[in-house]
């Protein structure tokens, strides 16, 4: 079973090209990330016409998450609790036995930022929640832009940006909270030493000089069985002249949970 997320920076903007990666890659399931549009406008009929389905969580111009399937997929929860303030980031939907949830973790911009706090407040109430809602033995995913680099590793520069936003303590607290609840990363656990980069600024030709963070992450509970996971740095390029995303899709595959 071959599961995907993706922070695609605006699923109208990116259909057509988002559609290539389909064709190509066939996903069972994937997340999506700033889909950056409401539910009504949701391109079902279109996604319908290529196979897939979807549970979306949408808001207009920003945000905005989503749960595709090649399967038969049924809404479990929308939003996080409590977190409503900050936006459409949170969609659960299950896929046969297999629980999918795909979030959006605000930005932060910066720790003397007002939101640094917010973000900070944001992945305390998703560990609280999958704490209470989540079956440890459950066959589950949670995958995602999490907006963090989990460890040093996963920066392309952690001696200069060591502190800053993605880089802090607190948030890499927040991350090995999620861990202490079972849940594993699925590219870090089966690939301990290479960065894996999922995200290089648009600008400085940061893609073709290396300049990139692992921020998007797929964390898998301990009744699914890895696979294999890679970063599918081949959509990070332009493809039959449509723009890809500041972001690539992270592949896992995994045994059939049915």
């Amino acid at each position: 079973m071959r599961i995907a997320t993706w922070n695609v920076n605006g699923l109208r903007a990116r259909f057509d090209f988002f559609a290539h990666w389909l064709a190509a890659r066939e996903p069972d399931v994937v997340c999506l990330q700033e889909l950056k549009l409401e539910d009504e406008q949701f391109p079902h009929e279109e996604l319908s016409k290529l196979g897939y389905r979807a549970v979306t969580h949408g808001q207009k111009a920003w945000n905005g998450v989503a749960v595709v399937s090649r399967h038969a997929v049924e809404p479990v929860a929308t939003g996080l609790p409590g977190q409503e303030s900050v936006g459409a980031r949170l969609v659960t939907a299950r896929v046969g036995k297999l629980a999918v949830t795909s979030v959006y973790v605000p930005n932060g911009k910066t720790t003397a930022h007002e939101d640094y706090p917010g973000k900070l407040a944001w992945l305390d109430a998703l560990a609280a929640h999958w704490r209470e809602h989540a079956d440890p033995n459950e066959p589950a995913i949670l995958a995602g832009d999490f907006n963090v680099c989990p460890a040093p590793i996963d920066s392309w520069n952690e001696e200069k940006f060591a502190g800053s936003i993605f880089h802090t303590v607190e948030e890499r607290e927040r991350i090995a909270a999620l861990r202490e609840l079972g849940l594993r990363d699925a590219y870090r656990s089966l690939h301990p030493e290479d960065p894996g980069f999922s995200w290089w600024d648009y600008r400085m030709g940061a893609f073709h000089r290396g300049f990139g963070l692992r921020i998007d992450l797929v964390f898998a509970s301990d009744a699914v069985h890895l696979r294999e996971a890679r970063v599918d740095r081949d959509y990070r390029k332009k493809k039959e002249g449509l723009t890809a995303s500041d972001h690539a899709p992270v592949i896992v595959e995994i045994d059939d949970v049915g």
